[in-house]
């Protein structure tokens, strides 16, 4: 073992060691390592850089943007709602109906865009039916990965594996090689999800009294107990915290509380004649008057400590009255899920402006089941937490416009803003179809097709200006795989991936190629529960080409099992972005994705071991 290839290894196994602790950044430990492998001199600067100009990146960074355009026009939301009515009548059907939307969708979209567009729908869908949306959630992230594998572009695996075969000069796969072997995961999830998984999905009692069109204002108080947290307090003249701004107060910190609303007297105010009192959302900035009431969320001895210090008066009202004023024409209650990558991960919402951005109240914050009431605006974010949300109703439709960072679950009002660029869903469709039938016919690369889709979304006005297309684009993912792709060009140039693809055909290769093939499947299949699909694909594919290759087998069904493979992450809820969506939404616990993925994991690699050569013999 030379130095470089032992170095380059050392790299590779830190690189995957700091991927699974999962403090920091994907796509900054990828770039640390590139930029290691650099310096050191393994790599050359050109060779360094050369992920940038890959065509897979590019056209990964492209397909967000034509994403965006059919998600933003509303073709996505629109024909999800269509599919789901289908199903309307049976849990069963539903199901099906559920699974095929989500993977039909995400053979030519992103899973995760997919699975955000269609758990609120899905989420009324099950509560029309008076049935736990715990039935459907689990389903919906699962086939939004069985459907990662219908077409090259569903995920970055399958245009990875292409390109390891376009670099050593063969045949990359085309836009529907995928679609047959694609189209039996598809109904091996489904067929599986129907039988054995739907017999171990979590099947919580549900108590619909609203019309069953989202998950109702009131439901979402009772579940997380707000109405025992909420009082009224009055501000005399001579108190000491007339005249104060709520933001030196700091009142979340010192008494872990959060001011909600303040009804204000209008004499000597300007507003309109005939009113007496005037009530409103506060904002981080707004000074306290004399007389002001203020509805406040917290608990009782914390609530009465802040009136001791302040000598603020406690209003005795009762709860009925609490309640028609809290939720209302006016005022509303919903809850929102962080969706993965977006620009509030890791962040608080004091880091965002939330308060300031849209003039509501996140009043406690769900992660996993375990509710956090106390100081959330200090809580760093983590994806898939939900965020219980008070304020007026139009505000609260102006954060349900902001699908790039949140997933509206709860109610809305029945108002509701325009959402879409008018118009232009005929449009977006188009320039999708457009899209595919150059990838179908492959006269240009397939890279220009998809940049050529994505300039027409912007053109057009489906994705409303420049600035709009580079925030919808997933950079993390970009960076990441840009960052890869050397990294696994340095452990083919210092001969580490030949050194354990000739030990992976020592212990295997004896056996045949359908053994060679499972080894291959188990080895992705674990490490992508546990880094990113693209990751795991970028480290295995090239082994599995050089081990192919060696033995004198065909190396497209080992690459196309690596490339499904990667992307069955099914057994944890960190293993892909879907997951962690459907963990809150759906209430669910570790043990029923270990339970369920694992078993469905094990079905699917055993049909592919058989059904892939069927499709492309050894």
């Amino acid at each position: 073992m030379t130095q470089p290839m032992l170095f380059t290894i050392i790299i590779i196994v830190v690189t995957i060691a700091m991927f699974i602790h999962g403090k920091f950044r994907s796509d900054l430990i990828a770039l640390t390592a590139l930029l290691a492998l650099g310096i050191s001199g393994v790599l050359t600067v050109e060779e360094t850089l050369e992920g940038f100009s890959n065509p897979v990146v590019l056209m990964i960074a492209g397909l967000y943007i034509v994403s965006a355009g059919i998600f933003n026009t509303g073709v996505a939301e629109g024909l999800g709602s269509y599919f789901l009515r289908m199903g309307a009548r049976s849990e069963r059907r539903l199901l099906v109906i559920v699974m095929l939307a989500a993977g039909l969708s995400s053979g030519f979209l992103s899973g995760t865009a997919t699975v955000a567009v269609l758990l609120p729908i899905v989420t009324s869908m099950a509560l029309k039916q008076r049935t736990s949306p715990s039935r459907f959630l689990l389903p919906l992230a699962y086939a939004s990965s069985l459907g990662g594998v219908l077409t090259l572009i569903s995920t970055p695996p399958n245009m990875i594996v292409g390109d390891v075969l376009r670099e050593n000069g063969f045949d990359p796969f085309s836009m529907f090689d995928f679609t047959p072997v694609g189209l039996v995961v598809l109904a091996a999830g489904i067929i599986f999800m129907l039988t054995l998984g739907r017999k171990l999905l979590p099947d919580e009692s549900v108590n619909t009294n609203n019309s069953g069109k989202d998950i109702s204002a009131s439901e979402l108080a009772g579940m997380y107990k707000v109405y025992d947290r909420l009082f009224y307090l009055n501000i005399p003249a001579d108190s000491d915290i007339v005249g104060e701004r709520l933001s030196d107060l700091i009142l979340p910190v010192k008494y872990e509380i959060t001011v909600i609303e303040i009804t204000r007297n209008l004499k000597d105010m300007q507003f309109p004649p005939g009113e007496q009192n005037h009530t409103f959302s506060v904002n981080a900035d707004e000074v306290l008057h004399p007389e002001d009431i203020i509805l406040v969320f917290g608990e009782g001895a914390s609530v009465k400590r802040l009136a001791e210090d302040y000598e603020l008066e406690l209003r005795n009202f009762n709860a009925e009255a609490i309640r028609k004023h809290f939720l209302g024409s006016k005022f509303g209650l919903t809850e929102i899920l962080i969706v993965p990558h977006s620009d509030y991960e890791n962040q608080t919402l004091k880091d965002i402006h939330f308060r300031e951005k849209y003039q509501c109240s996140v009043l406690a914050i769900n992660r996993k089941g375990e509710y956090i009431q106390a100081d959330v605006g200090t809580e760093q974010l983590k994806p898939g937490d939900a965020l219980l949300i008070h304020g007026e109703w139009e505000n609260i439709n102006r954060i349900s416009q902001d699908l790039q960072d949140v997933i509206v679950v709860g109610s809305e009002s029945e108002v509701k803003e325009e959402a879409f660029p008018k118009g232009k869903a005929p449009i977006a469709a188009g320039i999708m179809g457009l899209m595919l039938v150059l990838l179908a016919i492959d006269i240009i690369p397939p890279v220009m097709s998809v940049l050529v889709a994505a300039f027409l979304m912007i053109a057009a006005g489906c994705v409303r200006s420049i600035e709009e297309a580079y925030q919808q684009i997933n950079w993390e993912a970009v960076f990441l795989l840009a960052a890869m792709l050397p990294i696994t060009h340095a452990f083919e140039k210092t001969g580490g991936a030949e050194l354990i693809s000739g030990g992976i055909n020592d212990i295997l290769g004896g056996y045949g190629p359908y053994a060679l093939l499972a080894g291959f499947y188990i080895l992705t299949m674990m490490l992508g529960q546990f880094i990113s699909n693209a990751a795991a694909a970028v480290l295995i594919a090239p082994i599995a080409f050089l081990s192919a290759v060696s033995l004198h087998y065909s190396p497209y069904p080992f690459l196309l099992c690596v490339a499904i493979a990667a992307s069955m992450a099914f057994s944890t809820p960190v293993a892909s972005p879907t997951n962690a969506l459907a963990m809150t939404a759906g209430e669910y616990k570790y043990k029923d994705f270990a339970l369920i993925g694992i078993l469905l994991q094990i079905l699917i690699g055993i049909i592919m071991i058989f059904v892939i050569p069927l499709f492309f013999p050894f």
